[in-house]
């Protein structure tokens, strides 16, 4: 049987992509190998978002070519999507090139690689790529679902509307229906994805020509996010969801009385700010101020005291001076943001802040981000020390091999791959601990101590979080 080996690169939203591409493989036929060396051609699912990513992707394919030179090499993803035509004649080492337009057609494009064709497909950006997954790139009982696809902000420093085209929006049932799949075969938090949740149901392609939404109905008084969130919420089930990637120019607040009263949404906003300055902000063509965007945290925190707030910084944006930079990081300090990440600019063709003068020096950006990232750093510890003494329901990642009960999961306030973890430590000989702590379940741990990034508890009891679950019929990336 041929088989076939995918490296993953990107964010999440590029994740789900991946496993959709494993889905329609398997479907026609063809096996994953977690082993690169028997693999019969190798996907690189790339990210192309800024040069560093890039760089990452295009080693990754030199990397698979002299190291497994009897495979073909597959690039898709993103930067096959940005640079299809340039790489047909600059990347040699690829055996085919697709692009991630309309994932239904790759396996015409494997079948053509593998007759020794070497197609290079691209295809128009319509809709959302979406369809029944069944391998999972993420630790068990966890799922990215995504909702959007495309963005129509145009944020001057930024590439997606480039790469992924205009926004355009999943029918919410068909939302609601992968919601409903995933929970009948055991996925227990759901972490909603796109460019930009925010802009939910808004996109010129979400309406048809009599300008009626084409992806939900209801009172129009209320934004499309909103009325989705309802929707979720009346799904049975336990289950977590988390919204992540909501633009602060157009926040839904609409969604805050939603989510206060369904305590399955997790209270976890993540909003990329990338400045705190009025000038940069409105150079990165987005529309609020320090002002405006510090009261949309406070009025957050007034709905959920508790709240945790993830954001994203671009330092060294065309313009930026030292006064320009002080106002980020006393907008930072005002905040006081649980997580964020901080990113020195990159310079990206095609996108309206290409061309911006007054360029900032790379080393000097770096140095701006890393003051950024020291501050953050203060208030993560800060964060964390308050959670010490306190209880919460740990979605358990992975056991740890060896004597001692060692297990390394999340709480609420933790989205995957980007924020800390929880060290939970159990008997793991002594009554039904063991039982217990398992991937995929969630179990009730009190906090004990914290550390810069993660914290370390003690298993207390089983979760009622796990109460009525099905047992998980999915296969997930990290069950070998």
């Amino acid at each position: 049987m041929t088989k076939f080996f995918i490296d993953q690169h990107g964010c999440a939203k590029n994740q789900v992509d991946g496993e959709l591409i494993i889905s329609r493989l398997i479907e026609t036929g063809l096996e994953q190998t977690l082993e690169p060396s028997e693999a019969d051609f190798i996907i690189v699912n790339s990210c192309g978002f800024i040069e560093s990513a890039k760089k990452e992707s295009l080693d990754a394919v030199y990397s698979a070519r002299k190291n497994y030179p009897h495979a073909k090499i597959l690039l898709t993803g993103c930067l096959a999507e940005r640079y299809a035509q340039t790489l047909k004649d600059a990347l040699p080492e690829a055996d085919a090139i697709f692009g991630n337009g309309n994932l239904s057609k790759i396996a015409e494009t494997v079948r053509n690689m593998l007759a020794g064709g070497r197609p290079v497909e691209v295809y128009a950006q319509e809709g959302v790529c979406a369809g029944e997954r069944n391998v999972i790139l993420s630790y068990r009982g966890s799922a990215f679902v995504k909702i959007t696809e495309g963005c129509s902000n145009h944020c001057s420093f930024c590439a997606i509307p480039v790469i992924r085209g205009e926004l355009r929006s999943r029918p919410a049932d068909s939302i609601i229906q992968e919601m409903q799949s995933l929970l009948a075969r055991g996925i227990v938090e759901f972490n909603l994805i796109g460019q930009d949740l925010a802009a939910y149901g808004t996109g010129a392609a979400d309406f048809d020509a009599d300008g009626r939404s084409l992806v939900i109905d209801g009172d129009t008084a209320k934004s499309a996010l909103c009325r989705l969130f309802e929707k979720i919420s009346a799904l049975d089930g336990n289950f977590v969801v988390r919204p992540l990637y909501i633009h602060p120019d157009h926040f839904n607040t609409d969604i805050l009385d939603v989510m206060k009263g369904d305590s399955r949404f997790l209270p976890y906003f993540d909003i990329p700010f990338q400045s705190g300055d009025d000038q940069i902000i409105h150079r990165m063509n987005r529309r609020g101020t320090f002002e405006r965007y510090a009261a949309l945290v406070d009025s957050i925190r007034r709905v959920f005291p508790d709240a945790a707030l993830r954001t994203t910084f671009l330092t060294g944006f065309p313009g930026e001076t030292d006064e320009n930079a002080e106002n980020t990081v006393r907008f930072l300090k005002t905040i006081k943001s649980d997580w964020s990440g901080c990113f020195p600019y990159s310079r990206e063709e095609d996108t309206p802040a290409y061309d911006l003068k007054r360029r900032v020096p790379a080393k000097l950006a770096k140095a701006r981000a890393d003051r950024l990232c020291a501050v953050q750093a203060e208030l993560t510890r800060e964060s964390l020390e308050r959670r010490v003494g306190n209880e919460y329901d740990v979605l358990i990642e992975e056991v740890v091999e060896g004597d001692e009960g060692l297990a390394i999961g999340r709480a609420w306030f933790q989205a995957p791959d980007v924020d800390g973890s929880v060290v939970v430590r159990y008997e793991k000989d002594v009554g039904t601990e063991k039982d217990f702590v398992l991937p995929g379940r969630f179990v009730r741990v009190k906090i004990l101590s914290s550390s810069d990034v993660d914290l370390d508890g003690v298993f207390v009891a089983d979760s009622e979080l796990n109460r009525g679950v099905p047992a998980s019929t999915m296969r997930f990336a990290t069950d070998a």
